[in-house]
């Protein structure tokens, strides 16, 4: 019975890990990252202004705040870098992995 108990709590705690909650409090899906991932390579992975987030945020159907928190994320886990230049960011994951 605990066993089983245990199991289920250590499946909660995974399935937690797939979603991530923004500072004003939204979730971001796995679903959601997916389409950042393929907007972000119709941009040639590198997000470097308005134009870069502005074409991810419409494509991917993203607020500003959702595709900053999943850029932030992608950088905090080393799946993104930042560019020479200092302003920009190179997306390496998913469809931009080199």
């Amino acid at each position: 019975m605990i066993r089983g108990a245990l199991a289920s709590l250590g499946l909660v705690a995974a399935l937690a890990g797939c979603e991530t909650t923004t500072s004003g409090g939204g979730t971001i899906t796995p679903e959601m990252r997916q389409d950042y991932l393929v907007a972000v390579a119709t941009v040639g992975c590198v997000l470097r202004d308005e134009r870069q987030y502005g074409a991810i945020d419409f494509q991917a159907g993203l607020t500003r705040e959702q595709t900053v928190a999943i850029t932030s994320d992608y950088v905090a886990r080393g799946k993104a870098q930042r560019v020479d230049d200092g302003n920009s960011i190179r997306i390496t994951t998913g469809p931009c992995a080199a």
